[in-house]
């Protein structure tokens, strides 16, 4: 289960990597949302022009064990429609005022991490966790901006004398895949879930043994079938960069969690290390 699931978020979000039949069921709903609640499986299926069996796999594949908890849960997010439809995602334009571009900005970051908290699921986080806690090293794989996240989750569990190296390049990837083997943790960061250089290392460090945890869009991706724990995360579909930043938000904003998540859980262990990186830097800024 999601932290605060909201069914409509996650058929947005999934809506591209559903088949041609269950996009049909997907685009009916969006188009659609409050009359849902009020067909049967027989009229929705009419009105979406495809059968009761799609239907009932669109459901089986948005995560429910039948139309009627589909449903219970489609008139549950209705009741922060309102609420949705006032604060949407906000391209920006060439030649928007700043003032627009500070609130704009500002409003999709926000945005982003509460639909994360929509599409992420809390067993998902816990497991990956014990797995980080438990692991002998970590190692994150990363391109481009979903690099930049590698590296500060690299310096987050260095703070806490965790062995964790990043990797933000293909040649160096598949180097740190081949060297890693049981007892070690992979991290693969893409918000596409469908990055080349990504795929090609986890490839590896499976065959290697190594346990496996993707930050990717909620989305049937390549990357989310193939890892062992998936942390899914909600992006906006705009055209312009602020998407990519609303993707970075939600991003870091998981590695965050699990980096909490495990200082928390080993604080008697690791507060000493806080403190004493805590305290060396402190030195510094005195200098």
């Amino acid at each position: 289960m999601a932290i605060n699931d909201n069914v409509l978020i996650k058929i947005r979000d999934m809506k591209d990597s559903l088949t041609p039949v269950e996009r049909r069921v997907a685009d009916y709903i969006l188009a659609n949302v409050e009359e849902i609640p009020h067909l049967s499986v027989k009229s929705l299926a009419q009105l979406s022009k495809t059968s009761d069996a799609s239907v009932l796999r669109f459901c089986k594949t948005m995560g429910y064990s039948g139309y009627r908890s589909f449903i219970v849960s489609i008139s549950a997010s209705l009741g922060s429609m309102e609420d949705e439809q006032k604060d949407q995602y906000t391209d920006i334009q060439p030649g928007d005022d700043l003032s627009v571009i500070i609130s704009n900005i500002s409003r999709n970051n926000c945005k982003s991490i509460e639909d994360t908290l929509s599409v992420i699921d809390r067993n998902e986080v816990a497991r990956a966790v014990e797995a980080l806690r438990t692991c002998n090293r970590i190692v994150l794989f990363g391109i481009g901006a979903s690099g930049l996240v590698c590296k500060d989750a690299e310096q987050k569990f260095s703070r806490i004398n965790k062995i964790c190296h990043a990797y933000t390049d293909g040649h160096s990837q598949l180097t740190a895949a081949t060297l890693m083997g049981k007892g070690d943790v992979a991290i693969f960061v893409s918000n596409s879930g469908s990055t080349a250089d990504i795929l090609d290392a986890l490839d590896i460090v499976k065959k290697n043994g190594a346990k496996t945890i993707a930050i990717t869009k909620y989305n049937k991706s390549e990357l989310a079938e193939k890892s062992q724990i998936v942390l899914s995360i909600s992006t906006p579909e705009l055209t312009f960069r602020s998407g990519a930043m609303g993707s970075r938000i939600a991003m870091l904003t998981v590695i965050d969690m699990l980096f909490a998540g495990v200082a928390s859980a080993e604080y008697q262990r690791v507060k000493r290390y806080l403190t004493k990186t805590h305290n060396i830097l402190a030195s510094k800024h005195r200098k």
